[in-house]
């Protein structure tokens, strides 16, 4: 199944390509207790569901710290984590799932990590309870409901009928699940009897439950670090001056020991390039291009690989871009076949479809894409009639690349009467975009400024599905949701393909994204540190980082 990654791996596969360098290399000579690693993105929440938080970089810096029953390998495949739990399907239909947390698991605060945790996440992303500020509802929507005993290691989640989903191994995974009994403290309640009481929960008590989950994990210098439990092998230790996070191995992890007690994750900055020449951060994992020109030291490594995520302009709800013919007059005066070129990368047509494979690529490659290849500012005047029109393009800066894509869109598009702003600063994401800050969203599939992808091609088709937290658009059309629905429960490869061909005109009409090319990524690392390997999805690097060692 290509176009949903590579299907589930062995631990020990996984664990294997991870290790096989550091093992044979660096256990022969000590090894340095701190590791200084850099990302593409802010560090704003704990909370990586919300919708800020799955397109930050908490994914990267928090896999290893908020764990789950599985968490996404170097291929982008899920592997089971044995340390947290295990899954047995019980009943196929509709599909039942029984998941068992290791009787060992704790909170780095001691209290035990249960299945409330689990029904905190589905009451949260499954989209049944309104007020969560959730990223996606792929998958969790389909749940029809949890048995949970409150304080128990067991969850039994059955599913709708008709709707087995195929890639449910994506559920409840790193980085998916909260800490429950935070908020049970915060509140006074116990939200399992709240969710799952025989009368359904009053609408203030889930008001009250979905603010708490929306705010309490926020990042900044001034965090309660005791609503900042971990369930992995890392814990938060602090939040530094400008962003970045201190990990620390936690004592209470009841698995492997991390390898370096001590792990910064640095955010996004126009840095990088001089941190590295200075040697002062051992990993770096970025956007291609983002960071400028980094010239590799002869000390350090670097290799660039492609991503999960689609860099693609995200069209605002409301304002000047609100109406269709706006929207297409954008794409038309885009230069997308310069921009690919410039970013060293095919370009691509793919918006329900992330996977990187030849056959279900060429599923959305339809003839209506090709008036959308090249710029034509003449159609985009006719397109608007004439009328001028000024659009601001935003995107979370410094980002030297990004700043290429909407120099070259300036250019391409004044002749068709359309006028470019650039709009750049640590502070512009989703939330830019919602508030009307931004008509346009410059970045990767869910409005990540890393991969964006959760290593599901279907599931990252959400981002198109009426509703879903981080279809940032406001896009509305039911036939898609439908198609996005089938693809969720459907293995064969024909009828995906037949399923992405039906939806590729529908979206080319409509325009709420315009996809440009597939985000590479750049991983240079020290050549003294040792574990790291590269990672397509949105968990990037991170997702192995208690392996990782740095030699003297």
């Amino acid at each position: 199944m290509a176009a949903r990654w590579r299907r589930a791996a062995t631990w020990v596969a996984a664990t294997t390509t991870a290790l096989g360098a550091w093992s044979v290399s660096a256990c022969t000579s000590a090894t340095v207790d701190q590791i200084d690693y850099a990302v593409d993105g802010g560090l704003i929440t704990y909370n990586t569901t919300s919708v800020t938080g799955a397109a930050s970089a908490g994914p990267q810096a928090f896999s290893r710290t908020l764990t789950g029953f599985g968490y996404h390998g170097p291929d982008g495949q899920i592997v089971a984590d044995h340390d947290f739990g295990s899954i047995s399907v019980v009943g196929r239909a509709p599909l039942v799932l029984d998941y068992q947390i290791a009787e060992a698991a704790v909170y780095s605060d001691g209290k035990p990590i249960t299945c409330d945790d689990l029904v905190l996440a589905w009451a949260a992303q499954s989209g049944r309870f309104g007020g969560f500020d959730a990223a996606s509802r792929a998958g969790y929507l389909d749940i029809e409901h949890i048995e949970c005993r409150p304080g128990a290691k067991k969850a039994r989640v059955s599913f709708f009928p008709d709707r087995n989903i195929v890639d449910y191994e994506e559920l409840f995974t790193a980085t998916s699940m909260m800490p429950s009994h935070i908020l049970n403290d915060l509140l006074g309640l116990n939200i399992t009897e709240a969710i799952l009481g025989n009368e359904p929960p009053a609408e203030e008590v889930v008001a009250k439950i979905a603010h708490a989950w929306n705010t309490t994990w926020q990042l900044d210098a001034n965090a309660d670090l005791g609503h900042f439990p971990s369930s992995g092998p890392y814990k938060i230790d602090s939040v530094l001056e400008g962003g970045a996070v201190v990990l620390v191995a936690n004592d209470l992890w009841w698995g492997a020991k991390p390898v370096t007690r001590r792990v910064t994750v640095w955010p996004q900055g126009a840095d990088i390039a001089d941190r590295v020449n200075k040697r002062v951060v051992e990993v770096v994992d970025v956007a291609t291009g983002s960071a400028g020109s980094v010239i590799t030291p002869d000390d350090y490594q670097s290799s660039d690989s492609p991503s999960g995520g689609i860099e693609q302009l995200i069209f605002a709800p409301s304002g000047p871009l609100a109406e269709i013919p706006a929207r297409r007059a954008v794409a038309l005066c885009t230069p997308r076949d310069v921009i690919a070129r410039d970013a060293g990368v095919p370009m691509v047509n793919s918006r329900l479809n992330t996977a990187m494979d030849d056959a279900f690529d060429q599923a959305e490659n339809v003839p209506e894409a090709q008036q959308f290849a090249q710029a034509d500012p003449n159609a985009a005047r006719d397109t608007l009639g004439g009328k001028p029109l000024t659009v601001r393009i935003g995107y979370r800066g410094p980002n030297t690349r990004l700043a290429a894509v909407v120099g070259a869109i300036s250019a391409s598009c004044a002749p068709a009467g359309v006028t470019v702003t650039e709009v750049a600063s640590e502070g512009i994401g989703p939330q830019s975009l919602r508030e009307g800050q931004i008509d346009v969203l410059l970045a990767s599939t869910g409005g990540s400024t890393g991969s964006g992808s959760t290593g599901s091609s279907v599931m990252d088709a959400y981002e198109l599905f009426s509703g879903n937290g981080n279809n940032l658009s406001g896009y509305h059309n039911d036939q898609i949701d439908g198609i996005i629905s089938a693809l969720a429960v459907t293995a064969d490869p024909a009828d995906l393909v037949r399923l992405l061909a039906e939806s590729a005109p529908v979206l080319w009409a409509d325009m709420p994204t315009l996809p440009l090319y597939r985000q590479q990524r750049t991983l240079l690392s020290s050549k003294k540190t040792y574990g790291v390997a590269a990672n397509p999805t949105r968990w990037g690097a991170g997702w192995n980082m208690d392996r990782w060692a740095l030699q003297q």
